[in-house]
């Protein structure tokens, strides 16, 4: 801990810019948008399989979008991209507050949600994070990752609250002044060394963008990494998208559970600290091959244990995995590829990653409906974390990549 403290007296300026984006991307994610969701669905008279479906195609539209763009954090100043994507984020979050006009206007502000919020802004964070720091970079991407431990301790509070008092519409708005506050700050703040001057003034067309993603698919690393990004977020995103539908349906009390929401929030925090930690000790490549497993453990109680505390040791299972896989998911990238070219192989693996929020909710979702019961789901989403832990060990036999 004290080479954290060390690292972060001497690089708190730069470490803060990667915070900021993180703890930012909130406005995107998951479990703040599902704070809106029962007062959408009451607005527009949808069921939450209609719903579902509305999310996971603007989910689908944004990873799509995202595949196109994400490579200009390799070639374009990173206060640019930056700056467009906050624009961006605070205009979806203005235009939701809007959206009870029309369905369309619903839609279109979810796709740029998805897309700023969750996409962009989480990859521009971890890719940078990840390209100016070498030796330290686990510490780097842990304090970065930190954001989101902090968005999901700290927005829910307040949105809620804001809704109930003034209506999601009003809370929505707010969130948008929150988000231009910081973009008229980021103009006064100096990201010129964080640039890849290596690349910092070509321009990629899109052929070449195809060939370089054609090539990282058709690479055996990619289907090594890849199941076990994408089986996380599937399983993360479809657990706390029906969470409270999971916790009525065991007779749980929903005040409590969301206490108990913090005790995540705060291991999550925790143990991205100790992931950064890790992987600076042990490498992200082996921390790799078991970050899967205490979320897959916390997932026994969580479906067969009738009283509350399953809940809350799921909760805190969870918490463990997705905090060192804050780090763990883009230091592996640079450790397997180098960094040369990490925004654009990056936004390939984060492409993959919203594709399965998408599927997630829409999946599960589709399962209960067709009367899945409830410890049924979880042996399913068991099983996958199993699998994609068995792929990861194969890891073992891709070397590093050796920075200078």
């Amino acid at each position: 801990m004290k080479q954290l403290f060390h690292f972060l007296k001497s690089n708190a300026s730069d470490v803060s810019f990667g915070w900021v984006l993180t703890f930012l991307s909130s406005f995107g994610q998951t479990f703040l948008i599902s704070l809106y969701v029962p007062k959408i669905i009451e607005k527009f008279a949808l069921t939450e399989g209609s719903f579902g479906g509305v999310y996971a195609i603007a989910t689908i539209i944004s990873s799509v979008i995202l595949l196109s763009v994400g490579h200009t954090i390799d070639h374009k100043s990173v206060k640019k991209v930056t700056a467009f994507t906050l624009l961006g984020l605070a205009c979806s979050t203005f235009l939701l507050g809007f959206s009870h006009y029309h369905i369309a206007l619903l839609i279109i502000s979810l796709i740029g949600l998805r897309l700023c919020g969750q996409g962009l802004l989480s990859h521009i964070s971890l890719t940078v994070m990840s390209r100016h720091y070498q030796r330290d970079r686990g510490k780097a991407l842990s304090i970065a990752s930190l954001g989101y431990a902090m968005g999901e301790a700290i927005f829910p509070i307040g949105i809620t609250t804001l809704i109930a008092l003034y209506g999601y519409e009003i809370a929505a708005r707010v969130s948008s002044v929150v988000i231009i506050l910081y973009l008229i700050r980021l103009y006064f703040i100096d990201t010129s060394h964080f640039d890849n001057k290596a690349s910092i003034a070509q321009k990629h067309s899109f052929r070449v963008l195809f060939s370089n993603l054609k090539a990282v698919i058709k690479d055996k690393r990619f289907l090594i990494i890849m199941p076990s990004s994408f089986t996380l977020s599937f399983t993360a995103t479809a657990v706390f998208f029906y969470q409270y539908v999971f916790v009525q349906d065991k007779g749980w009390s929903a005040p409590l559970y969301a206490t108990f929401f913090t005790a995540y929030a705060l291991t999550r925090f925790v143990m991205s600290i100790f992931g950064g930690l890790w992987v600076d000790k042990f490498s992200a490549r082996k921390l790799f091959r078991f970050y899967l497993i205490p979320m897959a453990l916390g997932l026994l109680p969580f479906a067969f244990m009738e009283g509350i505390i399953g809940a809350l040791l799921f909760l805190l299972f969870a918490g463990v995995t997705t905090g060192i896989a804050g780090t763990v998911k883009t230091a592996v990238l640079a450790e397997v590829y180098g960094v040369e070219k990490l925004g654009t192989i990056r936004s390939l693996f984060t492409m993959f990653m919203v594709l399965s929020t998408a599927l997630g909710p829409l999946i599960i979702g589709m399962l209960i409906d067709y009367g899945v019961p409830f410890y049924g789901l979880m042996l399913f989403l068991l099983g996958m974390l199993v699998l994609a832990t068995l792929n990861a060990q194969r890891i073992k036999k891709v070397a590093m990549v050796v920075e200078e």
